[in-house]
This record gives C-alpha cells, sequence and structure tokens, in this order.
C-alpha cells in the first residue's frame, strides 16, 4: 500500500529542508521510496484509490490501490515490452482487443503499427480513464485516434457478449490484488473459455504476469505462466528490468501457432511496420528478455498451481487500499 509523508529531513541532500516522499510496501519487511516534487491528484473511485505524482526521480507517476502502475520516465519499457512482440510475431495483426489499459499507453504503442485497423480498448472503470486523458498529455493523440474504440466495460463481460473475433488480445490489466477487480482475469477458465475463443486463426493473447524478480517470480509470474500454458500449444514468458517498479517484471506471450522469430525478423518487421523509432525494444532485447534467468527457469519448469477463481494467487497488498498522508514535524 501507497504511503506520502512529508518531512524535514536533515541531513547532507535535504539540509534543513521539508521534504514529500512516496512510501510503497512491496513486501512485509522491504519498502521502496522516493521524493516527491508534488500531489498532483488523490481520489477514490467505485472500483479504485487513484494517486497521480510528480515525482523527483521518475515523473509524473500514476498509483492505484498503492500500487505504482506506470513513471512517466520509464513506462515505455513496460509498454512496448507488452505491445510489440505480439504484434510483431503476428504475420498481419489488424484487430486488437485491449483488457484494461486505461491510461492509454497501450493505445498508443498498437497505434504506432501501420497494420492495424482497429483497437477495442475495454477498461472498468471511466473514472481512472478521463483522469488519465486529462493529466497524461503523451497519450493524448491515441485518445483522438479514429482506429480506437473506448469502451467502459468489465472485460470479460464485454469478451463474451461481442462476435467479433481479433488478430491480438492484451491483458494490461491490474496485479491479481487480494479484493481488487482483476484478479478473475488471470483463470484458466477465463482463457479457456473467453480469450481463447475470441482469436482468429493466428492470433496471440499476451497478458502482463507481474514481478518476474529472482525472488518475486514465484507470487504470480510462475502461476500464470502454468496456466496460459493449460490452454494454449505454445507459451513463452519473458521480462525486463523497470527502474521505477524496483523489480524485474513479467509478461506471458500464448497461442497455438508458433512464435518463433529471429532477431534480424523481428527487426526488419520493426522497419517495415512500425511508425517511429522503439526507445527500449528490438530483436535482440527481445531474445534477451526470453531468455531468462536459471532460477526462474527452474521454477517454471516446476509450477504446478493453476490460476482458478477457488484458487487464485495474489500479489503483496490489497485491492482498494486506503492510502494515508501523515505529516511529521
Amino acid at each position: 500500500m501507497g504511503d506520502i509523508s512529508c518531512s524535514n529531513v536533515n541531513g547532507n541532500v535535504y539540509s534543513q529542508r521539508k521534504s514529500c516522499w512516496y512510501e510503497e510496501e512491496i513486501e512485509e519487511n522491504l519498502r521502496w521510496c522516493f521524493a516527491l516534487n508534488s500531489i498532483l491528484h488523490t481520489g477514490a473511485t467505485q472500483f479504485q484509490d487513484i494517486q497521480l505524482l510528480d515525482t523527483k526521480p521518475f515523473g509524473k507517476a500514476l498509483v492505484i490501490d498503492g500500487k505504482l502502475q506506470s513513471a512517466e520516465i520509464d513506462e515505455f519499457i513496460y509498454h512496448e515490452s507488452l505491445v510489440h512482440p505480439a504484434l510483431l510475431h503476428h504475420p498481419n495483426p489488424k484487430t486488437i482487443f485491449v483488457m484494461g489499459g486505461g491510461e492509454g499507453s497501450t493505445a498508443r504503442e498498437l497505434l504506432r503499427h501501420k497494420t492495424v485497423d482497429k483497437v477495442v480498448m475495454c477498461d472498468i472503470d471511466e473514472e481512472v480513464v478521463e483522469f488519465c486523458k486529462s493529466y497524461l498529455a503523451a497519450n493524448s493523440e491515441a485518445f483522438c485516434d479514429p482506429r480506437l474504440e473506448l469502451i467502459i466495460n468489465d472485460a470479460r463481460a464485454e469478451l463474451e457478449k461481442r462476435e467479433d473475433k481479433y488478430d491480438v488480445i492484451i491483458g494490461d490489466l491490474a496485479d491479481p490484488l487480494e479484493g481488487g477487480p482483476c484478479y478473475q482475469l488471470y483463470t484458466k477458465t477465463f482463457y479457456e473459455l473467453t480469450v481463447k475463443p475470441k482469436l482468429m486463426q493466428g492470433g496471440i493473447f499476451v497478458t502482463q504476469a507481474g514481478p518476474a524478480g529472482v525472488f518475486s517470480h514465484t507470487e504470480v509470474f510462475t502461476c500464470i505462466f502454468n496456466t496460459l500454458k493449460q490452454v494454449f500449444k505454445y507459451v513463452v514468458p519473458y521480462s525486463a528490468h523497470i527502474p521505477s517498479y524496483a523489480d524485474i517484471w513479467g509478461w506471458v506471450m500464448a497461442s497455438d501457432y508458433p512464435i518463433t522469430l529471429s532477431p534480424d525478423e523481428l527487426d526488419l518487421r520493426m522497419k517495415q511496420r512500425i511508425n517511429g523509432e522503439n526507445r527500449y525494444l528490438d530483436g535482440k532485447t527481445f531474445v534477451s528478455a526470453s531468455t531468462l534467468s536459471k532460477a526462474v527457469r527452474k521454477s517454471l519448469d516446476v509450477e504446478t498451481h493453476v490460476y482458478t477463481e477457488g484458487a487464485a494467487r495474489f500479489i503483496y497488498g490489497h485491492g482498494h487500499g486506503s492510502t494515508h498522508k501523515n505529516d511529521h514535524a
């Protein structure tokens, strides 16, 4: 859960100067904190607590349910990693369905692809979407793109009622938090009965999959991988370090069609298909990202847990948690 405190800090850096800090409890005995310039917004929607912070090390940062979701300075790492591998491995991705993605960065990266005709972005929380439209200027062009169809609804209900099928379906959902709105969208039933039937022939599913560090990967990453392995023939886990998350982060890509391209083939498709330059991802970077450490590979090999609604795993924290502001003299 995120906590904001303001105090007079006497030290070499902040000598006699009042400083505000954001603190996030990553584990029971581990907290991550950074200095703030200001608190731009704090409030609660029907589904989630939301804050927008102006941080000194990471620029503007979006915090939902006490977990940092996205920071201005390094969100490109997360969003390039989430979007581009799946679209590049697909031969001709035209229609995309995004579950979540309310801040608009996923849509921004998708709409850089010349093949894309339509992006349906379905987020449950209209207040978060409107908030991000207002405050996150980097994504304003994406929100105005005529190829983007924005739907406010539960992603499962929306996918189930639509007759359309999609070339790529993307899970840009909040982490599976106990009491949060999203954990049912990581279950085997959901993948098998809702996601897979809505993929076109050759379709690819990709989801963010939580922390993937040497110590943190067993929280949800290995379980999401193993759950998808029960549903799809080919499953590719990969990860990248995201400084503002204070950890390595994971994604899992899945399909019934082989997901194999060389670094050169990926680079060629990027050059042919994507407008503008990626800042993070290229062919060699993806090969590196999908080459996991020995410790993580061993855990993936032996993982037996499958996500069901009755047997979910959660990352540390709770949904719709309270955020406290403490003023210390």
